[in-house]
Formats: structure tokens, C-alpha cells, sequence
């Protein structure tokens, strides 16, 4: 378990990302594995919200499906500094690998995908964590010298 992304509930916020069509047989089981997944074992509430596609041809919102974060998720965390997220996503990792991977997978999508999206919070999370990882690496050459 670790620091994961999650979207907590605020009516004027707004969120940037990707939204997945699925169709067909896709839905059932896609339902049933996110609902299993996020629902269920997460602690996250679901919800029906706008989004807005970045295409030009996208006349009108879509419906999507996201998931909010509960603070009565017992695996919940709660607010912290940027250093305190960074220094629990640097030990942390989960059935798909790292945290610190994850974050900086997120941090590059979110520049190169949404570069007008503004999300300070994410890249300061990025940058301490990017000030703590070379702390953390040694080396018996390192050793040796000290």
C-alpha cells in the first residue's frame, strides 16, 4: 500500500485526465473489476460527472464514471506536505509497481498530455521526492569514501 492519486470531492475543482470508452461485453466486466477494485476494497464512492473531451469535434460532455476517495477508508492518509508524501511514495509500492513510478509516470502525462492543467501540488510532490532519491542511493565506492 502507499500514496496512490485519488480525487476528492470538491463541486468547483476540476480534473484533468483520461476517460475510457468501453462498449459492449467490455462494460460488465469492466464494472465488475472497478467496482471490486475501487469500491469494495478501496473505500471510494462513485459518481456521474461531466467530461468535457479536448477534441474540437466534441459538441457536448460526456458522462463518466470516477471514484472519490472516503475519508473513511481506513487505508486513508489524509492531507500532507509535498516532503511527506514524497517520503512515503519513496517506500511504498503495490500490486503494479512502484509509487515512485507512478508518480512520475503521472507528473509526465500531465505535461505532455495536459500542459495548460496547472497542478502545483503534483509537481511539488515530484520535485521532493526528485530531492530525496539521490540521498537514498549509494554505492560501496560511496561507502568507502565516507
Amino acid at each position: 500500500p502507499g500514496r496512490v492519486v485519488t480525487l476528492l470531492e470538491d463541486c468547483g475543482a476540476c480534473t484533468w485526465g483520461v476517460a475510457y470508452e468501453v462498449r459492449g461485453e467490455q462494460i460488465a466486466a469492466s464494472l465488475e473489476y472497478l467496482n471490486m477494485r475501487e469500491a469494495v476494497l478501496g473505500g471510494y464512492d462513485t459518481k456521474l460527472v461531466k467530461f468535457h473531451p479536448q477534441e474540437k469535434d466534441a459538441e457536448e460532455p460526456i458522462l463518466a464514471l470516477v471514484y472519490i476517495a472516503t475519508p473513511q477508508n481506513p487505508s486513508y492518509l489524509g492531507p500532507a506536505s509535498e516532503e511527506d508524501i514524497a517520503a512515503q511514495i519513496i517506500v511504498s509500492s503495490g500490486c503494479a509497481g512502484h509509487n515512485i513510478e507512478y508518480l512520475l509516470r503521472l507528473a509526465d502525462f500531465m505535461r505532455f498530455f495536459c500542459p495548460q492543467a496547472e497542478d502545483k501540488h503534483l509537481f511539488s510532490i515530484e520535485e521532493a521526492l526528485i530531492s530525496i532519491l539521490p540521498c537514498l542511493y549509494y554505492s560501496e565506492e560511496s561507502l568507502e569514501e565516507t
